[in-house]
């Protein structure tokens, strides 16, 4: 499967993202320049996170822009599968591609810590690896991660079962102490309507090796390979012959 991994100028997870795409999930991943038009043969894209133009004006404002985002646009139009990792998803919220945005944290502060996720639908491919109602550990890194929409977005997403992350706490709990950073119902990702296209605050590719102490966000990129490679979805544990 072929990754394209964008680069902005301020993008800093770019690296982090190839690396566990190529040397990890041993796929191939190509960085891709935003002044480019084409994504080439990819299969997938990775909108990393970072500083994107060093978020002037407003997060992920201007590198919706960037001559690749119309071609990233026209790819999920598609049907193809896009990744949006922390300032990857305040641009494809930017883009239109997903409902909402990004706005400063409740507590206007920058939020650097791990917490708990509960995946509410295995139903996406970056969920179909993970079982439904789990609870997985990743990292956070953002200033700007609180996700906004209007009450009528928010009863879509609900009713259309596109929230794929929430923030709760190690039992499941989707309280304000769990929540980092005040975004509406704890949504710490969701996905649009097609379910090709997702967007997520916290950093699967910084947990995605057990040496790093936490590999749960190695699922999410397994999910993404095993869906382009059309394998089922595994919903219980095969049982001993």
């Amino acid at each position: 499967m072929r990754f394209a991994v964008l680069q902005f100028p301020g993008s800093n997870c770019d690296q982090d993202c190839v690396h566990v795409l190529g040397n990890v999930l041993g796929q191939q991943a190509d960085y891709l320049w935003h002044k480019e038009e084409s994504l080439g043969d990819a299969d997938a894209v990775v909108v990393p996170g970072g500083f994107s133009y060093g978020d002037y004006l407003r997060t992920g404002s201007i590198a919706q822009f960037s001559p690749v985002m119309n071609a990233v646009k026209q790819f999920a139009d598609d049907g193809g599968l896009v990744i949006g990792i922390c300032n990857g998803f305040q641009i494809l919220c930017e883009t239109g591609l997903l409902p909402g945005a990004l706005v400063r944290n409740r507590s206007l502060q920058f939020r650097c810590e791990q917490v708990y996720l509960k995946v509410p639908t295995q139903d996406s491919p970056f969920t179909r690896e993970i079982e439904a109602g789990s609870v997985i550990r990743v990292p956070i890194a953002h200033g700007e991660g609180c996700y906004f929409a209007d009450d009528e977005s928010l009863a879509r997403l609900q009713s259309n079962d596109q929230i794929l992350f929430q923030y709760v706490t190690a039992d499941g709990e989707p309280t304000e102490e769990a929540n980092p950073n005040g975004s509406l119902l704890n949504i710490a990702g969701i996905c649009n309507e097609a379910r090709n296209v997702c967007g997520m605050m916290p950093h699967p590719e910084r947990a995605s090796e057990s040496i790093l102490g936490e590999d749960d966000g190695l699922r999410i990129f397994e999910g993404m390979l095993s869906h382009f490679e059309g394998k089922p979805v595994v919903t219980e544990p095969e049982q001993a012959v």
